[in-house]
């Protein structure tokens, strides 16, 4: 099947996202001519008559002039427009002017001011630190090499030995394993923050344990830094595994002292790199806003485009691609751009018509959710929903893709609705995200002296009605992030 480049530009339109529309508009008013912006405060009387002493000049601003850039005629029109657009540019000029001499801010160069300058790369920051400190220049250069190595947790992604043999094939590299040993020893003692450069997370944790006890500020701090270190030390593994009790006998260290150099431990960084480079959090604007409205006892949904800007096409180029007075290659490159400008216009009008009838059918289904909570959201295949409304699921796929919506619950993504379940021993549909919802809830509600193992959070679980095997109990813990039960024990002291 071959598909039209309209019904193309309309699925593409359908599956963005709100920022990514907010850019595609962006791009499509900078290169059609034909699509323009419509200004709320703009008097429509005075762009009729801008339409209307416009138009006399169309052919002469559109005409590609055979003779080349650089001809006479094209000389001839800028002339032309200039004295006709005079008066303008002369009001233009003097209003900025007059704006700027009376003291005003600029929108636009306070917007450009507020933006974030870019910032350097880990790695960029590191060498930076590292050329500022006085040592020999066969050794800056051997750890110059080592930071090209370290990742974005600031650690070293490959060993000595591999970081040698590759750097050996590079011309004039004069590097040993002595001269990287001694750079990696300097960098790991004088950079910032500490524990950038390790080999393993364990060395991280060691370098920057060091690093805290040597401006440790009274002897109560050393010694606790001296319990961190022998844990991190000796008994790292048995810390992962939460053996507390292990490492107890083996150190004769109490619980409770155990205790306190793990609260020690939450000083440290697992990953010290990510303190220099901030990678922010991606902004999420949701496509929907859902309410509700007292006096209907109903939730409502709107779409929240109103940031976007508000376009049509420019009547002045709708009327010249229909003027045959105009040459016909220019006529046929306006046609052409007002085309896309209704497609365009057309596509985001059947994307909110499409994302409205969607939602309305999840806003429908899923009420018990909004009312009651996640425990009580219901399978929703989208096959189903496509049915009612009477379009393709590959149209609904489309329309809840990386959409998100604002609803009194949070901000959720719109897919979280649509997903498949179980039947409650009650009778009652759950889709499998409440069956998560519902397994978080016991093992929040477990004694974390004696937590729950994965069959007996299968037991809890099938005394609520939900029957789940073990293994899917599993599955839906690791997806939870949840440890199992012996890393959740809590030990008395």
């Amino acid at each position: 099947m071959k598909l039209a480049p309209r019904m193309i530009q309309s699925m593409e339109i359908l599956q963005m996202p709100m920022m990514a529309l907010q850019e595609r508009i962006e791009q499509e008013l900078e290169s059609n001519v034909a699509l323009e912006l419509v200004e709320p405060s703009a008097d429509e009387t005075a762009d009729t008559e801008t339409v209307e002493r416009d138009e006399d000049l169309s052919n002469q601003e559109l005409v590609v002039s055979e003779d080349g850039p650089d001809s006479a005629s094209d000389f001839e029109r800028l002339d032309t427009m200039e004295s006709s657009y005079s008066d303008a540019f002369e009001n233009e000029y003097s209003s900025a002017r007059n704006s700027s001499l009376a003291g005003e801010r600029d929108r636009k160069m306070d917007a450009m001011a507020n933006v974030a300058a870019r910032q350097d790369s880990l790695t960029d920051q590191l060498l930076h630190q590292w050329r500022l400190c006085e040592i020999d220049p066969d050794i800056a250069a051997a750890g110059e090499r080592i930071l090209s190595y370290i990742n974005d947790d600031g650690l070293l992604s490959s060993d000595l030995e591999t970081i040698l043999e590759q750097e050996r094939t590079l011309p004039d590299a004069a590097l040993t394993m002595d001269l990287l040993e001694v750079a990696l020893e300097q960098i790991q003692q004088r950079l910032d923050p500490p524990g950038v450069a390790a080999r393993s997370r364990r060395e991280c944790l060691l370098i920057q344990i060091d690093r805290f006890a040597a401006v440790g500020e009274d002897d109560d701090d050393l010694e606790l830094w001296d319990d961190v270190h022998l844990l991190i030390e000796e008994h790292y593994d048995d810390l992962l595994e939460n053996r507390l009790p292990v490492i107890s006998q083996a150190t004769d260290l109490s619980l409770a002292r155990i205790s306190e150099a793990m609260k020690q431990m939450r000083k440290l960084s697992l990953s010290p790199g990510r303190n220099l480079v901030d990678e922010g959090v991606p902004t999420i604007i949701p496509d929907v806003i859902v309410e509700f409205d007292e006096e209907t006892d109903e939730f409502v949904a709107r779409l929240a485009d109103g940031f976007l800007p508000a376009l049509r096409v420019s009547r002045r180029y709708q009327k010249m691609a229909k003027d045959r007075s105009v040459e016909k290659q220019t006529r046929e490159f306006v046609s052409e751009n007002v085309s896309r400008a209704n497609w365009l216009l057309d596509a985001i009008n059947q994307r909110r018509h499409t994302l409205l009838r969607v939602v309305g059918v999840v806003l429908a289904h899923q009420r018990d959710f909004f009312d009651q909570g996640p425990q009580y959201l219901k399978p929703l295949p989208m096959i189903d929903v496509a049915d009612q409304l009477g379009i393709h699921v590959a149209t609904v796929s489309r329309a809840v893709a990386e959409k998100w919506m604002q609803t009194p619950r949070g901000l959720l993504p719109l897919r979280k609705f649509f997903s498949g379940g179980t039947e409650t021993e009650s009778g009652r549909d759950m889709s499998w995200e409440a069956v998560k919802a519902t397994l978080k809830e016991v093992v929040n509600g477990e004694d974390k002296s004696k937590p729950l193992s994965d069959e007996a959070i299968a037991k809890a679980l099938k005394e609520r009605g939900i029957d789940i095997a073990r293994r899917t109990v599993v599955k839906y813990r690791q997806q939870l992030d949840i440890p199992p039960a012996r890393r959740r024990k809590v030990f008395s002291t």
